[in-house]
């Protein structure tokens, strides 16, 4: 009976888990694509299916990252509220308001995404635009609610937006 259950243990041991949380290695593409953006974001997903999904637009599968874009941009829009009145207590609502507006906006979005190498990564339906501001919005304010969900907190999405937002406005400065 111990040498069964020896034999038993050696098996399960030597069983790789079906239940990996990383990303396979450089499988496609695509799988590439989604460890190098994980490295830029400086977020490693706990279950990379959200990743997938965030990175995946509603014209190319049914499984794609559009209600994660609905938390994603609720999240960026808080994130830049609460940056908004951190630094300034007695702002008016009007300017917290054009604060967040700006920040999660559709230029900013698409600066960001671009950083990031967005356009590039997310999988669209033979034409679509995968650089069209609206694909490549949907896709990091998806991203941001994926991070979101992963880590069952909007404090971990906000992080994310922030890097996003540095790294633009960093390479703006650059670029000057």
């Amino acid at each position: 009976m111990a040498h069964l259950l020896s034999l038993l243990v050696v098996i399960l041991v030597a069983i790789p888990s079906s239940r990996s949380h990383a990303l396979p290695s450089s499988s496609s593409p695509f799988d590439a694509a989604l460890a190098t953006l994980q490295n830029q974001i400086a977020y490693r997903f706990h279950a990379p299916d959200l990743l997938r999904r965030a990175m995946t637009h509603a014209s190319y599968s049914r499984e794609n990252g559009r209600a994660l874009a609905v938390l994603g941009l609720a999240a960026s829009q808080s994130a830049a509220a609460l940056r908004a009145l951190a630094a300034d207590h007695d702002a008016s609502a009007s300017a917290v308001s054009r604060r967040a507006r700006d920040a999660s906006g559709e230029a900013a979005c698409v600066a960001a995404a671009a950083r990031v190498g967005i356009p590039s990564i997310v999988r669209v339906a033979a034409g679509t635009k995968p650089t069209a501001p609206p694909v490549v919005c949907g896709a990091l304010r998806a991203l941001i609610g994926a991070v979101a969900v992963d880590a069952n907190s909007t404090h971990a999405a906000e992080e994310v937006f922030w890097k996003l937002h540095v790294l633009t406005a960093a390479s703006a400065k650059a670029a000057m």
